[in-house]
């Protein structure tokens, strides 16, 4: 009889496993499965088990071409399995061609008199992983958008300036898959919004499009945020917002911005760097008037760059949202009685329980 081994997590059973197993058994005709117990996926994995070991057990051998269900909880080597590999003693271990092990597995079936096999992901469907499916369904059903004051760009990791902040505050605009009450290309945060609501890691989503994280960390964390520049969302201070109710609105510019598109434009990031370290001092003192200053040295730096100018409504200051030429505009005003009719209203959106 010719023992196939392979182990994993599998703490969600999906397609791609079910093709794996397949895949493995072509190598022999007696298939373990080796499942990680909840003591090494909490050491390896740093997370919780989805199911309990038992229905695990029981899903995989209702599986037809498995043979047998193994649990490791060898916390003592790098490989937790070792010692169920090597009481089992079969004729091959497989693994996946993104195999993180692949050293250590190596020896482990030189050991054995056992043959490493590496077999490619071929799915005749999208792939999904276990986190993306816990993802879609801890997916929200809708989120809110956000409107930037300042620092914008210094998100961006190539961009990025030690020392330096980006401020941001989510609002009260909400979207869902259902019913998306903007328009699409907005400035608003749209994008990091959807990857949101589909359940995606939105950070990685915006980051691959060579854009910055600002729009996911603040949708996600919602309220009025300073953040610090770097690779990655780092929070520095988070604030109801209450200094800005009654006093922001949006104005439609007539066409759509396309952020990605202009990444990499010349502009000046020492004046971007002011706008967002006087952001970051208006939200720690709650002072209007330097979040106000924000926008405006924000808005010079976008004029500078060869956007256009914006029609005056009465107000203290404004800015395009977004760096994309169009979409929205955020305007600021001194109360809420000197916004015009023609411009949406909107105000800070913030969930303490985030």
């Amino acid at each position: 009889m010719r023992k196939v081994f392979v182990s994993g997590c599998y703490d969600i059973i999906h397609g791609g496993h079910i093709e794996f197993f397949r895949q493995a058994k072509s190598y022999g005709d007696y298939l373990i499965v080796n499942i990680a117990s909840d003591e090494v996926l909490l050491k390896y994995k740093n997370k919780k088990s989805s199911l309990p070991i038992k229905h695990k057990i029981d899903i995989l051998n209702s599986i037809s071409i498995v043979d047998e269900v193994m649990v490791s909880s060898n916390l003592a080597s790098d490989l937790d399995f070792e010692d169920n590999f090597l009481s089992a003693k079969p004729w091959c271990l497989v693994v996946t061609q993104d195999d993180k092990f692949e050293k250590q597995k190596r020896d482990l079936c030189k050991r054995a008199g056992s043959t490493y096999i590496k077999v490619p992901k071929t799915l005749g469907y999208d792939q999904i992983s276990t986190s993306e499916i816990l993802n879609k369904i801890k997916a929200p059903d809708q989120v809110p958008l956000r409107v930037d004051f300042g620092g914008g760009w210094l998100d961006v990791p190539r961009f990025s300036r030690p020392g330096s902040y980006i401020c941001n505050c989510a609002v009260n605009l909400f979207v869902s898959l259902e019913k998306w009450n903007v328009p699409k290309c907005s400035g608003l945060g749209g994008s990091a919004a959807y990857a949101l609501l589909m359940g995606k890691d939105a950070v990685k989503s915006e980051l691959k499009m060579n854009v910055g994280w600002q729009d996911p960390a603040v949708i996600r964390e919602t309220g009025l945020c300073a953040w610090k520049s770097g690779d990655y969302p780092d929070l520095a201070i988070k604030r109801s917002g209450d200094i800005l109710k009654g006093k922001m609105a949006l104005y439609w510019t007539g066409s759509n911005h396309n952020t990605p598109l202009v990444a990499d434009k010349r502009r000046k990031y020492d004046l971007i760097e002011q706008a967002g370290n006087i952001g970051y001092y208006g939200i720690v003192h709650n002072s209007y008037e330097d979040i106000c200053r924000a926008v405006d040295i924000s808005y010079y730096v976008q004029i500078d760059e060869g956007m256009r100018g914006l029609p005056r409504c009465g107000e203290i200051s404004k800015k395009y949202c977004g760096g994309g030429f169009g979409g929205y505009a955020l305007y600021m005003f001194r109360r809420e009685e000197d916004i015009p009719k023609n411009l949406v209203k909107i105000n800070p959106f913030i969930d303490w329980q985030l």
